[in-house]
């Protein structure tokens, strides 16, 4: 009789999860079919970058994009929708952007060049000087302060074209925007020009984040286009003695009070343990934030939307946060951590669409061997959908500031390749991103929230 009730309850057990199993499928199913024929976050990514554009913390356009997102949270089925103020830093880029060779043996030549974020400007007048062209700052520090001082430096590293993704490709060759106008000034030079950090051979330059060392002198800093640096650097063998003209008007006034979005629908068993899925407001200025971030930002409204459209009833309190100053200081993602831990909430996961709106391959996680075993299981029903890649050690930006308390964090990771031909360029424009292709990064991400929202972690 023992054997026979073993029997019994194990095949119970088996129909049991074979039930679920088949259950979850559909359910998966049904989650995918809403986002690929219903393309509201497409839509929704037009609008914001047609009818906003981009929109750097400070700037009008960055508080119009986080009022536009309070009412498409609203309309997507948000029980609640609400702010998290903060201050962000108050950076222009200003008027026209200049780069010319004035003077070699070979002519005049316009340069493709932009400010980089958070850099001074030159002032009216401009600049203009003599060049040294450097790889890395150990070619800074060989060149030393008697061929470095009164000149204007360029860094003119590639991005590693050998990398499968592009991600590490950028990172190698980041350093020379972060930091190399501080280190171009403590030889005494009096501007920097990097080189974009793009795989793309183009003429727009890109943009981003730069940072200067207190101690030392601030000069201006530029990013230059990969074909206007194959230009200059030819030139320069041909004419180490050309002088080149650089202008900008960028400033910076006083931080000034801004906000992140949340909206929420509570969780039907647990409403005081969240889900989270965000993404950032915030963009540069000299395109339309349509890769970073408009296409996260659609897809965290478009995970609530899908919910709401299924009648699919959480467990748990799904929380969409839309994050604003990413780019320049990420004061919202920090402000978020501190209210969190002020407020002891108990989050179960987060999860952050940051990687454009490419097609989606998987997620990188930071988490422990429990997240890593779920994903195991898990694996076979997202694998229909093309999700493949689970990368341990990593997150996304803005939730990695919940680090330390214990929450599972998720980055949605999508094909790398082309990313970073847009990112903090001219060409970050809504016509750049495949309406398929933004969807399913939506779709994906709805479908780890029911998964976890089933079963945990």
């Amino acid at each position: 009789m023992k054997k026979l009730g073993f029997i019994f309850f194990l095949l119970i057990f088996v129909h049991t999860v074979s039930f679920s199993q088949k259950n979850d499928s559909v359910v998966l199913h049904n989650i995918f079919t809403e986002a690929l024929t219903n393309y509201t976050a497409y839509d929704n990514l037009r609008y914001l970058c047609k009818n906003i554009g981009g929109r750097i913390g400070g700037s009008p356009q960055s508080l119009k994009a986080a009022d536009w997102t309070k009412k498409v949270l609203a309309e997507n089925g948000a029980d609640t929708v609400y702010i998290l103020e903060h201050m962000v830093r108050n950076w222009k880029r200003g008027g026209q952007e200049t780069g010319k060779v004035t003077k070699s043996v070979s002519g005049k030549y316009n340069l493709a060049v932009c400010a980089l974020g958070g850099a001074i400007g030159t002032g009216a007048k401009g600049i203009k000087s003599q060049v040294v062209e450097v790889k890395n700052f150990d070619e800074l520090k060989k060149l030393g302060k008697d061929k470095i001082s009164g000149k204007i430096v360029f860094f003119n590293r590639a991005a590693d074209p050998s990398t499968y993704s592009t991600f590490p490709a950028y990172g190698g060759a980041a350093n020379q925007r972060f930091i190399g106008a501080s280190m171009a000034a403590s030889y005494g030079a009096i501007a920097s020009v990097s080189r974009s950090l793009t795989l793309a051979d183009h003429d727009f330059p890109h943009t981003g984040i730069m940072h200067y060392i207190d101690s030392i002198n601030k000069i201006p800093a530029f990013a230059i286009s990969t074909k206007s640096a194959d230009v200059l650097s030819k030139l320069l063998k041909e004419d180490p003695s050309l002088e080149v003209y650089l202008k900008s008007t960028c400033t910076e006034k006083e931080d000034t009070a801004s906000y992140s979005v949340i909206g929420e629908i509570k969780g039907t068993e647990f409403p005081e343990e969240i889900i989270v899925v965000g993404a950032h407001i915030d963009a540069w200025d000299n395109g339309e934030g349509a890769h970073d971030d408009g296409a996260g930002m659609v897809q965290a409204m478009e995970v609530m939307r899908i919910f709401k459209t299924l009648n699919i009833k959480l467990r748990h309190t799904l929380r969409i946060v839309e994050f604003m100053d990413e780019e320049m200081a990420q004061r919202g993602a920090e402000k978020y951590a501190e209210t969190v831990k002020n407020k002891g909430e108990k989050h179960i996961a987060a999860i952050e669409s940051d990687c454009g709106g490419f097609t989606p391959q998987g997620f990188c996680y930071d988490a422990g061997p429990n997240v890593t075993e779920k994903l195991e299981q898990w694996k076979p029903m997202l694998l229909d959908y093309g999700l493949w890649l689970y990368l341990k050690g990593h997150s996304a930006v803005d939730i990695s500031f919940l680090e330390g308390q214990d929450i599972p964090l998720f980055g949605l990771m999508t094909d790398s390749q082309r990313y970073f031909d847009y990112q903090h360029a001219a060409t970050d424009v809504f016509e750049a991103v495949n309406k398929r292709e933004l969807q399913l990064g939506a779709a994906s991400m709805a479908a780890l929230v029911y998964l976890i929202d089933k079963y945990g972690l």
